[in-house]
């Protein structure tokens, strides 16, 4: 291109040049030349030689600007701390985040389980319900005891499974048995406090000589295969003036006695009504040496497996309590009296209040898939 083009060149007025210098001069010219001092001619990485400023647009980003300052391009600065910067998480804070998001998915893990468990349970129970009880309303003795037999299901799984007995009160099992046993003894001999549904033909003799296997199965279980993981020194509701282990006989004697005195006539035979109602009456104050474990534990946490065989325990009695309400004036004395079936009512009741506590932080647990934590012997208590 021609150096005398329009756009080939600019240059600023001579003010320091000699006589006779043409427009044309500037490219090489010196300190007294182009006061400016730049050429737009040199294209870039150009130099402007004599430039008053010193400045050129050429030479790139690494090239001189500005009186020689050197001008760098932007850096990315991972951890820089100031506003706009983009910081990087630590690596404590990314374990953090990834413990958080474990806990969570086994939370999850443990709900799916509480759920399924439970569903499991209650799909076998409707399946029953409309296959055999003719949608009779008996029905719900059947099915407070197919819970109660499912809640030792779930302890024996939750023994032999961990091989562990801790957080299990053996005198709540001893009780249980001597339940399963009287109540056994007359309901196989007689049918007068039978379900009146088909379930009472078979099924809820089954369902009761189960519970019992399950529940000596469990006490079998924690008096011998692991009985250096019960925990005695918080399983001691009652002893006091008996051998150790024994703290049971204060709820079995008088219970006993009670029953012998008020009892209903329906079997038309002493043994056999005396032994259902010892049954009934016993089963309500069963429970209470395993609430009054909870209660001792230092720490008040219960495994979830434990929790649910407790609270299996609860429905069932609840069940049999709302029939109860309705039936309760058939438990009547062989003189007309009514006092035994309200005595029904009432210890049924009773049972239920001593546990509202235990349930109110169940279903606490159960909901969030967390452990079920008790308040300690200096909380509130339950017993």
């Amino acid at each position: 291109m021609s150096s005398n083009g329009a756009y080939a060149r600019y240059s600023a007025p001579n003010n320091g040049a000699g006589p006779g210098a043409g427009p044309g001069a500037g490219a090489g010219t010196g300190a007294g030349g182009n006061p400016y001092g730049q050429s737009y001619g040199g294209g870039y990485g150009g130099q402007a030689g004599g430039s008053a400023y010193g400045g050129s647009y050429g030479g790139g980003y690494g090239g001189q600007s500005y009186g020689g300052a050197s001008y760098s391009a932007p850096q990315y600065r991972g951890s820089d701390p100031s506003p706009g910067g983009y910081t990087e998480p630590s690596a404590s804070q990314s374990e953090e985040d990834k413990s958080k998001r474990g806990k969570k998915s086994i939370a999850l893990q443990a709900l799916n389980k509480n759920v399924l468990i439970w569903a499991g349970f209650f799909t076998v129970s409707l399946f029953t319900y409309f296959l055999l009880s003719g949608g009779d309303f008996s029905f719900l003795m059947t099915y407070g005891a197919m819970t109660r037999m499912f809640g030792f299901g779930i302890l024996n799984v939750k023994t032999f499974k961990s091989q562990r007995a801790t957080g299990v009160s053996k005198k709540t099992l001893q009780l249980y048995c001597i339940v399963f046993f009287f109540r056994l003894t007359s309901i196989i001999r007689h049918e007068g406090y039978l379900p009146y549904d088909k379930s009472g033909d078979w099924l809820y003799h089954f369902i009761e000589i189960m519970a019992l296997v399950f529940t000596a199965s469990a006490l079998w279980a924690i008096s011998v295969p692991y009985k250096s993981t019960y925990q005695a020194d918080t399983d001691r509701f009652g002893e006091f003036n008996v051998p150790p282990g024994f703290g049971a006989v204060y709820l079995a004697v008088p219970i006993l006695i009670i029953a012998g005195c008020l009892h209903p006539n329906l079997n038309a035979d002493f043994v056999s009504d005396v032994a259902w109602t010892y049954a009934m009456y016993l089963e309500s104050v069963a429970s209470i040496p395993q609430l009054y474990m909870f209660q001792k534990q230092t720490n008040g946490v219960v495994e979830l497996l434990t929790a649910h065989f407790v609270a299996a325990l609860g429905i069932g009695r609840m069940m049999e309590f709302i029939f109860w309400i309705y039936s309760y004036h058939e438990l009547a004395t062989s003189s007309g009296s009514a006092l035994p079936g309200y005595l029904a009512i009432f210890s049924q009741f009773a049972q239920l209040v001593l546990m509202v506590d235990f349930f109110w932080y169940y279903f606490a647990a159960v909901k969030n898939a967390t452990p079920l934590v008790l308040p300690s012997n200096n909380g509130s208590n339950m017993v």
